[in-house]
């Protein structure tokens, strides 16, 4: 069988295989029925302030053992315990991953706080599309 042949072959038999086709989203809830986009400001903002809260607390209590880690640490090691490097690598990355949790976090709060503005910026745009451009009339 050639390949031009193998491949009709494989069309046809995908195309007989199809059973069913969607051509609407139903209009229930959950469903996505609607299309407009529903931006909760206050929402939003809470969940940003949240953000930046967890921001800012990961940055003073994730590093409150910092110190006392590195020192019980040292010691240990000091003392030739294995448990010594073993604790200074666990430092280590508990230190990365609360870096990375204040950033992500960071990021959190500030996409949403731009999220917020920039939608604020179209909707007035799109105001003064409206009210400059002869559809106003019909909308009233």
């Amino acid at each position: 069988m050639s390949f031009d042949e193998e491949w009709a072959a494989a069309r046809a038999t995908a195309a007989a295989n199809t059973s069913m086709r969607l051509n609407h989203v139903p209009a229930e809830p959950g469903g996505g029925g609607g299309g407009d986009l529903d931006l909760n400001q206050d929402h939003i903002g809470a969940i940003g302030s949240e953000a930046y809260k967890l921001h800012s607390r990961l940055q003073t209590d994730g590093k409150h053992a910092t110190t006392a880690t590195s020192e019980a640490a040292g010691a240990l090691t000091k003392e030739n315990f294995a448990s010594g490097a073993a604790l200074l690598k666990l430092n280590g990355t508990w230190e990365s991953q609360v870096k990375t949790l204040v950033a992500a976090c960071a990021n959190i709060s500030n996409g949403l706080n731009y999220s917020l503005k920039s939608h604020a910026r179209d909707e007035q745009q799109l105001r003064a599309d409206f009210t400059a451009s002869a559809i106003d009339k019909y909308l009233k």
